[in-house]
């Protein structure tokens, strides 16, 4: 068979081939270089779900008061009812860290410029750093109870992250090359011709997302992720 029917085959099979998505890997396009030696460029797609190993809980208020020591006092003392909260849900004293605060002066006046009122508000947290996940998860679905003791919450979701991504690198860079070898063989079995050794291959970045949340969602709110790699290797055909 001459080259030039070689790399026709080829091209034939990559059409009969394209319906080969899913199942942990895909091909985005493959190339034939008749010219020089023919090759495939095929992406190998490995995907893994974990669940986060760290927790970032923010518990952020504001509290607003004419007097600025007063205002103050009651940022003490909301913070003292966040810790105890926290406490009687089985968090140590060392998780728990106090955030940053931010105090901001407010002058009310009358239509002829006149002072009226000068109010400070303060904007405080407290920070919770834990591996222990499900505690917070469950702990923060009680978060209404701050509210019900009178705290102005300003941020209280927490941040889920997963951390063990080097621990899994290997084995699935190694599942995305030997998925990109299962398609190129699907694709050259159509095309009549086999697959040899790999020519080139790179690595894309690793991904880690919040499961179920499309293309755009966030990679921090949820504690199902989903790691996901793309290596691009190019095949000699035989």
């Amino acid at each position: 068979m001459e080259r030039t029917n070689s790399a026709a085959l080829v091209v034939a099979g990559l059409a009969i081939g394209l319906g080969l998505v899913g199942g942990g890997y895909f091909v985005s396009r493959t190339m034939v270089n008749s010219a020089l030696v023919n090759t495939a460029d095929v992406k190998g797609l490995a995907e893994r779900m974990v669940d986060a190993d760290q927790a970032i809980w923010q518990i952020g208020f504001k509290v607003s008061n004419t007097d600025v020591k007063a205002a103050y006092a009651d940022v003490a003392a909301n913070t003292a009812i966040v810790r105890q909260f926290l406490a009687d849900n089985g968090f140590p004293a060392e998780a728990v860290l106090g955030g940053p605060t931010t105090v901001s002066e407010n002058e009310f006046r009358d239509p002829n410029g006149a002072l009226v009122e000068k109010r400070y508000d303060i904007v405080a947290s407290v920070i919770v750093t834990t591996a222990n996940v499900k505690a917070v998860d469950a702990t923060y679905q009680k978060a209404g109870d701050l509210i019900a003791r009178g705290l102005l919450l300003t941020d209280s979701q927490p941040r889920y992250l997963f951390t063990g991504l080097n621990a899994i690198k290997p084995e699935m860079l190694r599942d995305a090359a030997q998925n990109a070898r299962i398609a190129a063989d699907e694709f050259a079995k159509n095309a009549g011709v086999s697959v040899g050794s790999i020519r080139s291959a790179t690595q894309g970045g690793f991904e880690v997302r919040d499961a179920n949340t499309g293309e755009y969602g966030s990679d921090d709110r949820s504690i199902a992720k989903n790691v996901r790699v793309v290596t691009n290797v190019t095949f000699y055909l035989d």
